[in-house]
Order: C-alpha cells, then structure tokens, then sequence
C-alpha cells in the first residue's frame, strides 16, 4: 500500500522539532548563564537547519539542531536503507543534541529523533542516551528507569527492544567496549505516524526534567585534574564512535548537509594515550 506523508503532517512535524530546539535551549542557558550561537544553513540539493552551539559555564560545549531536507537519495544511499522505491524522493526532518560538560562528573548525554518519508513509506527513528565519563550505579539504574516508563506509556515492549538495540548500535566494536550506559535507539518504526510521533514527542518533551537530575546532582562535584584528563581520554572514545559508526553523520555526508552540523557532536578539547 502507498504511504503519503501530507504537508500538514510534515509541517508538524518539523514545527515541532524546531520548537523542542528553542524549549531545550531556553533551559540550557537559564542554568549555565551563556547563550547559544545560532547559525542557519541551506542545502543545495532542498531545505537546511539551524545549528545552535554554546561554549559555557557549565557546559564546556553543547550542540543543539534541527534539520528539515529533502530531495533525491543518491542510489548508492538508497541501496544501504530499506524500501526505498525506485524513484528515490525523500523528505527528512529531525533534531540532534550532544552535551559535553566541563565536570567530569557531570554526564554527557546524546539524543536524537527524526522522521523520514519517502513515496511509499514513512518512518521515525532516534535514541537517546547517556554517557558518563564515571559511571555511577545508581544514575544508570535511574536513568534507564526513567526511560522505561516513557516507553511503556506507549507500548510495553518498547524498552526491551529499544535498549537492547541501543547496546548493540553504541558499541565500539574495534575496542570491544560500550559507549556510556545505554538508553533506547530505535530506527524504521511505521505503525502509525500518529502515533509514533506521540512517542518520539514523548522521549523529547521529558528531555529537560530526566538531564536536569543528573545535571544537578553533580554539578558541584568536586573534580581533580587527573580526573579532567581522564575526561578527555574518554572523550575520545566519543569521537572513535561517531567518525567510525555514526549512521547520522554518514547521512549528512551522503546527502551534501553541513558538515559542521554534523560534527557539532564532537568534544572541544580530547587527548589519547
């Protein structure tokens, strides 16, 4: 059966993740005390994004984006994605986070959504999760707690599936070891667009009050400097996974987007040892 995304839709769609961008950066700069620099772009080949960085107080850099882009897959993108028609259109909208805070203790996170459509399928897809640089038991039994309960709203095989899937995808398979402590990832979910995007909206609405325990909780950790360059060690592991696996930066690359969007994710400062 042909699956038609309207404009409505798709103006909803990309609506609402411009505005989860703004409520995300409101509260980001409401607790570190610097703005954010925004920067908008174009795509050549259809549509663009805003690009929202912050160098701050708490936050030694933090990268917030939306996205909407359209157009034409190239055929060999095609042929790495599942069902698209021989006509090739797509129509993309999403947003993108990574946090990378100066206290080593207090933990990076990473959460993605987005929808794509084509002329015969649409699809969400997205993750969210953490990675501390020290991890504490407690934060990630509460995390992945937190997390659970926004899935279950919705179906209550969700988390089972979609933590599983998100220790399997976060994986630095060269060094055999996990990035962070899980959360979800999920990609080609098409139930019914109604609903998936009541889930998507539901993972990015409860964004603020689930970072905001751990922000708080460690904020005023005191850190040492071999703890400052154990965190920039383990930095480099993050820039190991998203230059080696990351499937949203080789999209963008795949599809003429902005490269400094897509390495917005990237740390400020890393060593290896």
């Amino acid at each position: 059966m042909k699956i038609i995304i309207t404009k409505e839709q798709q103006q909803d769609i990309s609506t609402w993740f411009r505005y989860l961008v703004d409520k995300i950066k409101d509260y980001i700069q409401k607790i570190d005390g610097e703005q954010f620099k925004l920067e908008e772009w174009k795509r050549p080949g259809g549509g663009g994004g805003i690009m929202s960085t912050i160098y701050g107080n708490i936050f030694e850099k933090m990268g917030v984006n939306a996205s909407t882009v359209y157009g034409e897959f190239s055929e060999d993108l095609a042929k790495s994605m599942a069902n698209i028609p021989d006509d090739r259109n797509f129509w993309a909208s999403g947003l993108s986070l990574v946090s990378h805070p100066k206290n080593p203790f207090v933990p990076p996170i990473h959460m993605n959504l987005r929808c794509f459509s084509t002329s015969n399928k649409i699809w969400f897809g997205g993750c969210i999760d953490l990675n501390p640089i020290y991890k504490f038991e407690e934060d990630t039994i509460l995390f992945h707690k937190l997390i659970q309960k926004l899935c279950d709203k919705h179906n209550d095989s969700y988390y089972s599936i979609f933590s599983k899937q998100c220790e399997e995808y976060f994986t630095l398979k060269h060094r055999n070891e996990k990035r962070g402590v899980g959360g979800i990832f999920f990609d080609y979910l098409e139930n019914d667009i109604n609903k998936d995007f009541e889930f998507v909206k539901e993972i990015g609405e409860n964004f603020i009050p689930i970072y905001d325990i751990f922000v708080k909780k460690h904020l005023n950790d005191i850190y040492s400097d071999q703890d400052r360059q154990y965190q920039l060690v383990r930095r480099g592991r993050y820039v190991e996974f998203n230059l080696l696996y990351d499937r949203g930066i080789k999209f963008g690359l795949m599809t003429g987007g902005n490269p400094d969007a897509m390495f917005m994710s990237l740390p400020p400062i890393v060593k290896w040892e």
